[in-house]
């Protein structure tokens, strides 16, 4: 049985390894097999866990009922594999909220320690992204601190290509072809690798970030789509493995407001990694200091924490927490 949960926003399906297996998907017995084979199974489990039933599909609704699928755990004590399945069938090194919601079923199950535990995301494009977590309350709020390790900044750190060094608020950003195409405001962006790769670009004034609406209509819909999806769906430019797109404009002090436009997803309320991204390309650029950052996003706020020693941003920590829905 698959059980859905929302963290802020972004619905994820959780199923076991098991229960694929029952519903006649040919799911092999190791996360690692599952991820070198995906092109065999990935879109039979979408459809089978995230398809709308006939006729519940909600109007002016995306074409799943989720953002996503989480297979695991694929063992019964810490570390635990997990699948992240994009609804295209691709699979993700690695969501913040995804690995929040996969914290929560866990807990429920009984299965997550009080210490906490590490998670291995499992994916075809390299070695499994391993994401510690840690039950915390902040505010009074149950949910759980995910460490996402220091982060790379740059096209090197994504794979970006043909891009060009421009300077914003006196720093070394990137200047993004495609972006600029779509809109001459998107002019400076900061490339961002938090265990998978982001694009973050940044814009002076908190008017000028795009709606989710407006990132839905067909035209800048497909722009998008090109830019952020590797191909054959888009067109892998400038990052041939894809890349995650997000808009960030600097708030008041230590708060960031963002939108996001999600490799594999497009348009969503809120991403974890992407908040992490915003708040890591923040402090790049000198909009925010060490300490802790608020992500402002449709779907809810993120605190983010960034640990700095020597002038280097050494950690990123991300607070989540997830309920079940229905």
């Amino acid at each position: 049985m698959t059980r859905f949960y929302d963290a802020r926003g972004n619905i994820y399906g959780v199923v076991s390894p098991e229960a694929l297996r029952d519903a006649g998907i040919a799911l092999p017995a190791s996360a690692t097999e599952c991820a070198a084979s995906r092109q065999a199974w990935s879109d039979a489990a979408i459809s089978y866990c995230c398809d709308w039933p006939a006729g519940q599909r909600p109007a002016n609704s995306k074409a799943h009922r989720s953002d996503g699928l989480l297979i695991g755990p694929f063992q019964a004590a810490p570390p635990f594999d997990v699948l992240i399945v994009n609804t295209d069938g691709t699979l993700a090194e690695r969501s913040g909220n995804g690995l929040t919601i996969f914290s929560q079923a866990l807990t429920e199950q009984g299965l997550m320690p009080e210490a906490g535990a590490v998670l291995r995301v499992h994916h075809d494009k390299g070695d499994a992204v391993q994401t510690s977590v840690k039950p915390a309350t902040v505010d009074a709020v149950r949910g759980f601190w995910l460490d996402l390790g220091q982060p790379g900044f740059g096209p090197n750190a994504v794979g970006a290509q043909q891009v060009e060094e421009v300077q914003f608020n006196g720093r070394a950003v990137s200047r993004v072809v495609p972006l600029t195409q779509l809109d001459p405001a998107w002019t400076h962006s900061q490339f961002v690798r938090i265990g998978n790769p982001h694009c973050v670009t940044l814009l002076s004034d908190l008017g000028a970030l795009p709606s989710n609406e407006q990132m839905n209509e067909s035209r800048l819909n497909e722009g998008l789509t090109r830019i952020a999806y590797a191909m054959p769906i888009g067109a892998g430019d400038p990052c041939p493995a894809g890349v995650n797109l997000q808009w960030a404009a600097l708030e008041s002090t230590q708060k960031i407001r963002a939108r996001v436009f999600e490799r594999g997803e497009g348009p969503t309320a809120s991403s974890g990694t992407s908040a992490s991204a915003v708040a890591s390309a923040a402090w790049r650029v000198g909009w925010v200091v060490a300490g802790q950052v608020q992500v402002v996003m449709p779907g809810g706020t993120a605190p983010v924490l960034l640990e700095v020693e020597d002038g280097q941003l050494v950690r990123v920590r991300l607070f989540g927490t997830a309920r079940l829905m229905g």
